[in-house]
């Protein structure tokens, strides 16, 4: 039933834009050119101009422009139009020689020959008397127009285009003119959530804007040198076809091929020779590789987050719906689906049909080419991820992911060929990964860490994962296939040399069979480190009393905490050192730079404390604070608010701390953000004293560059419970840290910036009234 509606409601959709195109194609140009000419009327708005002064003068500037650019081609058109004559004698002299050539005996006369004897033996055997007298062919001659009526026939199809471009104009005016007043009638027809509107319409302005803005970009890349190309050759009108070849590129496809067809055909009809045409058809192949592997790719990156088949199928689409205007629009048009379907859960699956990025995120795609027996791709796609990251953080954000999604459809979907598939192509995965990243390890170093599957194959998969990650470290491991922890198994275990036993479970209940693994370990040596990798723990399972109960002496949730806990087991010290956040090498030049803002004289704190709690709104989270680092300790220079259980003097503000303990150490010393989602999971900062004082578990720091790019500090959110950042987050706790900065270094932190209001008015300031 929902199929069916969903295919009628499309049906009613495509016969409305199909019939509608006389009102929907003016309407649609209206509002591309609007996209297109809002930046430069908001930034002259910006500048102090009237809207209505900003409008115009845009509006005028495009017009003169245009009207001048069309002039300048027009007398092209002219001085080429007065020459075309003198073309025609070696046109036809060319033509003449082409006429020999191919008159001279050849490769394929026999064949032309044999087949125009064949042509005429079927066309005498069709060719039958006919009884009675053979009809006579009748033409119907017009009768001629008189020039009055010429003049008539010319300004009634004039009269039509000149009145939709007429009409564009004055939408494109108004809808500048009012443009707020435009997006709040639009936010209204949209409907639902004001957040989810406001961010489709904010994408799609800001994806058509930069589309369009990287298409003229592309095309003045090309039509530039056409036409310097053209003119040293000696092409007449070359400014003209470098015009014609930057317009033309705006329709898809086709466009480049009708702009090169204009130069080539002169080139040929002007020169005597065949130099000019063989110069013209190089220029234009070379400026097209040019332009389509080098300029368009570094310009438009994922300028509108379309597939390369959904540009097609859209071009097509659209194409059959408004003709060769279609094909023009069929890119921005598309853009807006894909930005609707991104924002409105009904239209979801546009999203999945038109946009760029990959249906099935990389722990689907591999998954689902294991099952699929297609282990040569899923080594392929895991290869091509490992180029962009380490391999302890594939493991962890990809490998991990992967046998977790394989544990979930072991019992719920999976068939037994399904679960052999799996287990054949992650050994052949590991394997090739292992070969591509071997560690430095030597072959003789005697295991000092045992990971043992607890009970399924995928348990054992992921101690393959852990034994390459610690090789790594240098620490030698090795694994051991998956079965059940009993007192005979433990009978054949050879753990001669190792210090740590690692189990690996995927169930998402695990203690039951973790506890009486631990505990038969322990009766059989005493003295053995117990590390539990609870790859799908509840958080029950993770506290210290947990842990005192599972009878083991840590448990890891990840690949990178189980690499850090274990280093710290095997050699505390050399782990606790390389955990350590470096000193920068500019150090000194940064601390100078921290002095020369004056921010630790605490003049700025009121303006600062605003930020901070700004910040801790925005984030929702409940503590900010702006640090900054000295030399040896840790300033808090403004705080959202007071925290019961940190170190503070009497009106609650944090006191310094060294410098050592200090999570924004490590944002000074990486120079990037900090993004911590459990520190809790985090060997660097898990044995922490303050920050256990301070009860909190995650924890997110964006650097603060003062002049020069050096980092004085950081704009920290905390909270007491495990947090995630998307990128974009990332990105806005990036963007607050600057105005940070910009607080710190400006000579008057207390001034705030003034805010005009506005009146109260009609919601359309070009309305006009309505008689009832």
């Amino acid at each position: 039933m929902k199929v069916s509606a969903a295919l009628v409601t499309a049906a009613i959709l495509l016969a409305g834009l199909y019939y509608g195109r006389d009102i929907l194609i003016p309407l649609a140009i209206a509002f591309l050119i609007t996209f297109a000419l809002s930046p430069p009327v908001t930034w002259l708005v910006r500048r102090g101009l009237p809207r209505l002064l900003a409008t115009s003068l845009v509006m005028v500037t495009v017009v003169c422009a245009l009207v001048g650019l069309g002039a300048i081609l027009g007398a092209q058109v002219r001085s080429i139009a007065v020459e075309l004559p003198a073309y025609q004698s070696t046109i036809l002299t060319k033509l003449s020689d082409l006429r020999q050539n191919l008159k001279a005996p050849g490769l394929f006369d026999g064949v032309l020959k044999t087949f125009e004897r064949v042509q005429k033996e079927v066309e005498s055997k069709d060719d039958k008397p006919v009884d009675g007298p053979v009809p006579q062919r009748v033409e119907i001659v017009p009768t001629p127009q008189t020039p009055f009526e010429q003049v008539f026939a010319w300004l009634v199809r004039s009269a039509e285009p000149l009145a939709t471009a007429g009409i564009i104009l004055i939408f494109v005016f108004l809808a500048l003119l009012d443009i707020g007043d435009l997006r709040d009638r639009l936010l209204r027809l949209l409907g639902g959530s004001f957040h989810r509107s406001t961010d489709a319409m904010q994408e799609a302005g800001t994806r058509i804007s930069k589309y369009l803005l990287m298409q003229l970009l592309v095309n003045a890349c090309y039509g530039v040198p056409l036409a310097a190309g053209l003119w040293i050759i000696g092409v007449p009108g070359a400014l003209l076809w470098g015009a014609v070849g930057a317009v033309t590129r705006f329709v898809p496809y086709v466009g480049p091929l009708i702009a090169a067809i204009f130069p080539i055909a002169l080139a040929f009809a002007v020169d005597g020779g065949w130099s000019m045409l063989l110069w013209t058809v190089a220029l234009i192949v070379v400026l097209e590789l040019i332009s389509n592997n080098i300029v368009e790719p570094l310009l438009y990156g994922s300028s509108t987050g379309l597939s390369a088949m959904a540009l097609i199928a859209a071009a097509i689409l659209w194409t059959a719906l408004w003709g060769p205007v279609g094909l023009i629009l069929s890119t921005p048009l598309t853009v807006c689906l894909l930005v609707l379907g991104r924002n409105l859960p009904q239209l979801r699956f546009l999203e999945t049909m038109l946009g760029s990025a990959p249906a099935l995120d990389l722990p689907d795609r591999i998954y689902q080419r294991l099952i699929a027996d297609d282990a040569d791709e899923a080594v392929e796609i895991a290869s091509t991820e490992i180029e962009k990251s380490p391999v302890v953080s594939f493991y962890d954000a990809i490998g991990i992911e992967v046998l977790r999604l394989a544990s979930e459809e072991y019992l719920r979907n999976a068939s037994a060929e399904h679960r052999l598939r799996l287990a054949s192509g992650m050994d052949s995965l590991l394997d090739d990964l292992k070969d591509q990243y071997p560690s430095s390890l030597s072959p003789d170093s005697g295991p000092r860490v045992l990971c043992i599957g607890g009970k399924w194959e995928i348990d054992a998969l992921a101690g393959e994962m852990l034994t390459h990650a610690l090789a790594f470290e240098g620490i030698a491991t090795t694994s051991q296939p998956a079965a059940s922890v009993t007192a005979d198994y433990l009978a054949k275990l050879d753990l001669k040399g190792a210090d740590i036993v690692c189990l690996s479970y995927f169930t998402p209940n695990p203690a039951i069979p973790a506890r009486h693994a631990c505990r038969r370990l322990r009766r059989r040596w005493p003295n053995m480190r117990i590390v539990l990798a609870l790859w799908n723990a509840p958080p029950e399972l993770l506290t210290d009393e947990s842990l005192a109960a599972l009878k083991a002496d840590a448990v890891v949730t990840s690949v990178a905490e189980a690499v850090r806990r274990i280093h710290r087991i095997v050699a505390p010290e050399e782990a606790k050192a390389a955990q350590q956040a470096p000193v920068p090498d500019n150090d000194a030049e940064r601390v100078n730079a921290l002095e020369a803002t004056g921010v630790l004289e605490g003049d700025k704190r009121e303006a600062l404390d605003a930020l901070a709690k700004r910040a801790a709104d925005v984030f929702n989270t409940k503590v900010a604070v702006i640090t900054t680092i000295d030399k040896d300790r840790e300033y808090f220079v403004g705080q959202s608010g007071k925290l019961p259980n940190a170190i503070t003097d009497d009106t609650g503000m944090l006191l310094p701390m060294d410098r050592e303990h200090a999570i924004c150490n490590y944002v000074v010393a990486n120079d990037d953000t900090l993004v911590i989602s459990d520190i809790e999971r985090d060997p660097r900062f898990a044995d922490n004293d303050t920050i256990k004082q301070w009860d909190m578990r995650f924890y997110a720091g964006a650097p603060l560059r003062a002049a020069d790019g050096l980092v004085i500090g950081a704009l920290c959110i905390l909270d007491s419970e495990p947090h995630t950042l998307a990128e974009t987050e990332v990105a806005l706790l990036e963007t607050m840290a600057r105005d940070v900065v910009a607080t710190i270094t400006t000579s008057d932190a207390t001034e705030k910036p003034s805010v005009k209001s506005t009146p109260a008015s009609l919601s359309a300031t070009v309305g006009q009234m309505v008689p009832e």
